[in-house]
């Protein structure tokens, strides 16, 4: 006889399934395999932070905000100097109008930048573009979003990273966004009034790259340096005392000698828990001496200066602006303004879509074609004296050509 083949399913469960039908299988496969999707109403705020889920990033999500985020915020809360420069490069970069070509559209439009709101408590275009570019500069990624009133644009509200994970999809090359900030991952319904930016990006990566990137090795190191210095100067003005008894030669009874050392010490601090001056009378051989009076303090210039010399060069920035003299000339050289500018041209580049969508945004609302465009105002880094001579130079210059043209055509 021929080999039976073993029963998968012995008994009558395998009667039963062989008598379902493949139809009914396939729908039980999917009714057991198909996961719930999560209704979301509509909020005004789409990108708004309510609690973020550990498990809700997965590995096609890249999260915006990384295990350096609370580094870098850590950063500028503890070293005053980083978080005085990227004040000091937002207001040197924010210099900006929008122009439509038309000066009455011109005006409308202005108006509406100046008084659209921002958040709960902000107003203006430029308190969006500030925290959006200080956002940018500390993580290298900023996100905001065009909050709708209907049909029209009524806020500007800046969003937080944590909250919003962004993929690329392989087919259209588009970033989407998902918020997280309920039990998963949710897209965003309407991404196109979604502001997103990214500062400097590594290939292949969604995520920008912060200017403060290189700096937390070098801030413990400054961190560590000033810690030390308070903890001196704090036991510098909060002394500790060593009192020391050494009996005389001929007492040889250690009760007596403990007792003389008890005495003491029972003085001693009642001297020093006295509210007024008091003295402190001992007999025999005493001695007292400050704790830690012979200790040498290390010099922290030279350290200081050198962590704080790779801070500011990170920035960008010149050592005077922070009000640090470390050379003869407080002023900024040709060479280090025209580098300073060109950082500051690269960082207005970046902000540049973001201002025109907005403007935009406006623009279509009214009924108007969408044609705003940025108008950066000329970055002023030198003296008011070195730009007065260099017009006067440019005035002196122009009138010559105009004279030589006058010659030629005489």
């Amino acid at each position: 006889m021929p080999p039976r083949c073993p029963r998968l399913f012995p008994g009558r469960e395998q009667g039963r399934l062989e008598r379902r039908k493949p139809e009914r299988r396939c729908a039980l496969s999917r009714n057991l395999f198909r996961k719930k999707q999560n209704r979301v109403g509509a909020v005004a705020v789409q990108t708004g932070s309510l609690s973020r889920h550990p498990f809700a990033s997965l590995a096609n999500y890249t999260p915006l905000a990384d295990g350096s985020t609370p580094v870098y915020r850590a950063l500028r809360e503890a070293v005053p100097l980083i978080d005085a420069a990227i004040s000091k490069l937002a207001r040197l970069t924010l210099d900006f109008s929008v122009d439509t070509g038309s000066d009455a559209l011109n005006k409308s439009l202005g108006r509406r930048l100046q008084d659209i709101r921002v958040g709960g408590s902000g107003h203006g275009i430029h308190a969006f573009i500030s925290s959006y570019f200080e956002q940018l500069l500390t993580y290298g990624s900023a996100l905001g979003e065009i909050v709708y009133a209907g049909d029209r644009p009524a806020a500007l509200y800046n969003a937080e990273l944590e909250s919003v994970d962004v993929r690329l999809d392989p087919k259209s090359m588009e970033v989407e966004f998902f918020n997280t900030s309920g039990a998963g991952s949710v897209p965003v319904r309407r991404p196109e009034r979604i502001l997103f930016s990214v500062l400097n990006p590594q290939p292949g990566k969604l995520r920008g790259t912060s200017l403060l990137r290189g700096l937390p090795f070098v801030s413990d190191i400054l961190m560590k340096i000033y810690t030390t210095i308070g903890t001196n100067w704090e036991r510098a003005g909060n002394l500790r005392y060593a009192v020391t008894y050494r009996p005389p030669a001929g007492e040889a009874d250690p009760a007596t000698a403990r007792e003389y050392a008890e005495q003491m010490a029972e003085q001693w601090k009642s001297a020093m828990q006295s509210k007024s001056v008091k003295d402190f009378v001992a007999v025999g051989d005493v001695s007292i001496q400050v704790i830690g009076a012979d200790s040498q303090v290390l010099d922290c210039e030279v350290p200081v200066r050198q962590m704080l010399e790779q801070i500011v060069a990170k920035t960008g920035l010149a050592p005077f602006m922070f009000g640090l003299s470390w050379s003869t000339t407080e002023r900024m050289s040709a060479e280090q303004a025209d580098i300073l500018t060109s950082e500051l041209k690269s960082y207005r580049a970046v902000l540049t879509p973001v201002i025109r969508k907005i403007a935009n945004a406006l623009l279509l609302a009214d009924g108007h074609a969408p044609q705003a465009e940025v108008v950066w105002n000329d970055i002023t880094l030198r003296d008011e004296t070195e730009l007065a001579r260099a017009e006067l130079y440019r005035a002196q210059a122009e009138k010559l050509r105009k004279e030589a043209e006058n010659g030629q055509a005489d």
